[in-house]
C-alpha cells in the first residue's frame, strides 16, 4: 500500500503514524533504536505490506498489469489502491480528506528530527503537491507515475499505467474495496498484538 493507506491503518495513535510513515526508510533491525511505540508502527508497515503483496486479491489486480509493466506492476498496484481510498474517503473516514492531509502534515512538520534523513526530504515535496489528496483524480495519479516513471529512466513506463487503470477501473476498485476490509481487520489485529510486546 502507499503512503495514504499506511496513514490511514495507523488510526489514532501519533507514535504508529509516524512508524509507519517512516518504515520505509528504516532497515533491518535499526527500528530498535526508536521508542516502544514507533518501533510497532514500523513493523506495522512491514506486516502490511507482507500480506498486502501476498495476497490473492491484490495478485489479481496485478495480473491485469504485469504483461506491460513486469516487476513494476506491484509498485502501480499501490498507486492505484491509494486512489481508490482517496477518492471513496468519505466512506472510510469522518473527517474530509482535506483536512485530515492539512492535520497529519502539520503533526509531522512538528515531529520532523524524529524521521530518517531521506524522509525529512521527502515531506516537504509531499506537502507541497499535496500527494494524500491529489491521488483522488486520475491527474494527481498521472503526476505521480508520471515522475516515477523519470525515475526509473523511461524503463517502467509507469506514465502509461492510468491507460490500465480507465480500462479496468471498475475491477481495480472493486478488487480494493474487498481487499481493503481485509486489510484494515488485519490491521487493526497486528496493531494490538505488537504493542502488546
Amino acid at each position: 500500500m502507499n503512503f495514504l493507506a499506511h496513514l490511514y491503518l495507523s488510526k489514532e495513535n501519533k507514535n504508529i503514524l509516524i512508524g509507519n510513515f517512516i518504515a520505509d526508510a528504516v532497515k533491518g533491525k535499526k527500528h530498535e533504536n526508536y521508542p516502544k511505540e514507533i518501533q510497532a508502527g514500523i513493523l506495522l508497515h512491514r506486516q502490511i505490506d507482507y500480506f498486502t503483496d501476498t495476497h490473492s486479491i491484490v495478485r489479481r489486480s496485478k495480473r491485469r498489469l504485469h504483461e506491460r509493466y513486469d516487476h513494476y506492476d506491484g509498485v502501480i498496484i499501490d498507486i492505484l489502491y491509494d486512489h481508490f481510498l482517496a477518492k471513496n474517503w468519505h466512506q472510510y473516514s469522518e473527517i474530509p480528506l482535506e483536512i485530515y492531509a492539512k492535520n497529519v502534515y502539520s503533526f509531522f512538520q512538528k515531529n520532523i528530527e524524529i524521521f530518517p534523513e531521506k524522509i525529512q526530504k521527502l515531506l516537504p515535496y509531499m506537502i507541497e503537491y499535496n500527494w494524500l489528496v491529489s491521488n483522488a483524480s486520475i491527474e494527481g495519479i498521472q503526476k505521480i507515475l508520471t515522475g516515477m516513471n523519470k525515475r526509473t529512466k523511461g524503463i517502467s513506463k509507469m506514465d502509461l499505467a492510468t491507460e490500465d487503470l480507465i480500462i479496468h477501473y471498475k475491477d481495480f476498485e472493486a478488487d480494493f474495496t474487498t481487499f481493503f476490509i481485509e486489510l484494515m481487520q488485519f490491521a487493526e489485529e497486528k496493531t494490538k498484538e505488537l504493542l502488546l510486546k
